[in-house]
C-alpha cells in the first residue's frame, strides 16, 4: 500500500508555518528595521512553539512591517522615471567605469577637479543603479550652505523633489520618500550615536574628503571599521587632491578613478594694501575691497566674489560698499547664520552684477 509523502510543512503547526511568510517580508523591509524585526520574529516562533499567547507580539510585528513597507513603496514612487546625466560634464564619460568599480568593490575613490560634476552626478548614478530604496544614499558636504545647495540642485536635475532632502543643524527636509539625503559630515558623524551600523543608508558619498577636517577624518576611521560588518554598504570618497592614494590605501587599496575638470581662464591681479610711498597711508582691508569692486565695475560682465575671514568682516564690507555707492550692484552676504531665504538669493538669477561676500574656507 503506497502512502503519499508528507508535505514539508506537515510537521509544522500552521501558525509556525505562517512565520515563514513573515521572514520573507522582513527581508524586504528597511535595512534599519530588519534587526529588530528578526529578533521579534524569533521570539514569536519560540512563543508559538511553547503554545504561549502571541496576539500582541504578532500585531506589533505586522504594524512595523506595514510601516516599513509603506516607506519602501513611497521611495520607489518618488524616484524619477529615468535618470539623465549631463553630457558636458567630464565625469559622465567615466560613469560606466565607476559603475563597474561599485559592483566589484565596496569602496571607490573618485578624484576629480572642481567642475568635473562629481558632486551631483555620483548621487544620481547611485539612484540609477537602484540604490536608495531599503537604505538611503547619504551624501555629505563640509558646510551647511553647500548641503542645501547640492540638495536643491539634485532635486531640479532629477525633476523629483520628493526623492531628495537635506539635513543640517536646525533644518531638515528629508521625507520618508527621500532616497537621497544630503547632509553635513558632522551630522552623519552624530548619527552614528543612534545608528552605530548606519543601517539607514545603503550608500555613502563622502564629498570633498581632501579638506581633511576632524569630522571627515573621524568618519573615514569609523567607516573603515564598519565596512566589514556591512558588506552591503557602498562607499564613494571624492577628492580634488592630486594624491588620492592615501584614501585608497586606507581602505585596502580601493580603486581610484581620476576625472578631469573644466578649466576656466583666470587673470590674477595683485593690489597690495601696503603702499610703497611712506608719505601715503596704507589701505585697510575694507578700503581695499571697496577699491577692488570699484575697479571691477568698469570691467566686462560677471559677478564678484569677496572672501573674508568671518561674519563681522562680511557685515563691515557690506556697509562700506553701501556707503560708497551700489548703483548697478546687488550686495549678497553669505554665511551659515543667515536665514534660508537670504541664502537662496545667492543662487537665484539676477539682472545686476552681484557682489557675493562670503566666509573664506579654511585650507
Amino acid at each position: 500500500m503506497n502512502r503519499a509523502a508528507p508535505s514539508p510543512d506537515a510537521a509544522i503547526p500552521p501558525s509556525l508555518a505562517g512565520t515563514q511568510a513573515l521572514a520573507a517580508a522582513v527581508d524586504g523591509a528597511l535595512l534599519i528595521d530588519r534587526p529588530l524585526l528578526r529578533k521579534r520574529l524569533l521570539t514569536l516562533r519560540r512563543r508559538l512553539a511553547g503554545a504561549l499567547p502571541t496576539e500582541r507580539l504578532q500585531a506589533d510585528i505586522d504594524a512595523q512591517l506595514a510601516r516599513s513597507a509603506g516607506i519602501v513603496t513611497a521611495r520607489r514612487a518618488a524616484r524619477p522615471v529615468s535618470v539623465t546625466f549631463a553630457p558636458e560634464l567630464p565625469i559622465t564619460v567615466h560613469l560606466p567605469e565607476i559603475t563597474a568599480a561599485l559592483q566589484a568593490h565596496q569602496v571607490v575613490v573618485v578624484c576629480g577637479e572642481t567642475g568635473s560634476g562629481k558632486t551631483t552626478q555620483l548621487a544620481k548614478l547611485c539612484l540609477h543603479l537602484g540604490r536608495g530604496v531599503h537604505g538611503r544614499i547619504g551624501h555629505t558636504q563640509p558646510r551647511r550652505i553647500a548641503a542645501r545647495a547640492v540638495a536643491t540642485r539634485l532635486a531640479v536635475e532629477l525633476a523629483a523633489p520628493r526623492a531628495v532632502g537635506y539635513s543640517v543643524r536646525f533644518d531638515d527636509t528629508v521625507a520618508d520618500s527621500a532616497a537621497i539625503q544630503v547632509m553635513t559630515d558632522g551630522l552623519l558623524l552624530a548619527h552614528t550615536q543612534s545608528d552605530p551600523d548606519l543601517l539607514a543608508y545603503d550608500t555613502l558619498i563622502i564629498d570633498e574628503a581632501h579638506e581633511r577636517s576632524l569630522n571627515i577624518d573621524f568618519l573615514l576611521g569609523y567607516l573603515h571599521r564598519l565596512l566589514p560588518r556591512r558588506p552591503d554598504l557602498r562607499l564613494i570618497i571624492t577628492s580634488a587632491t592630486i594624491d588620492p592614494q592615501r584614501f585608497a590605501a586606507h581602505f585596502g587599496d580601493a580603486p581610484i578613478i581620476e576625472v578631469s575638470g573644466r578649466g576656466h581662464p583666470v587673470q590674477l591681479r595683485y593690489r597690495p594694501l601696503v603702499t610703497p610711498d611712506p608719505d601715503q597711508v596704507d589701505r585697510t582691508l575694507i578700503e581695499g575691497i571697496v577699491a577692488a569692486v570699484t575697479e571691477l565695475q568698469n570691467e566686462g560682465p560677471g559677478d564678484v566674489l569677496v572672501f573674508l575671514p568671518g561674519e563681522r568682516e562680511i557685515r563691515d564690507a557690506g556697509e562700506a560698499l553701501r556707503a560708497h555707492g551700489t548703483t548697478g550692484l546687488e550686495l549678497l552676504p553669505l554665511y551659515a547664520r543667515l536665514s534660508r531665504a537670504d541664502q537662496d538669493r545667492v543662487f537665484a538669477p539676477a539682472k545686476q552684477r552681484r557682489v557675493v561676500i562670503l566666509v573664506r574656507a579654511e585650507p
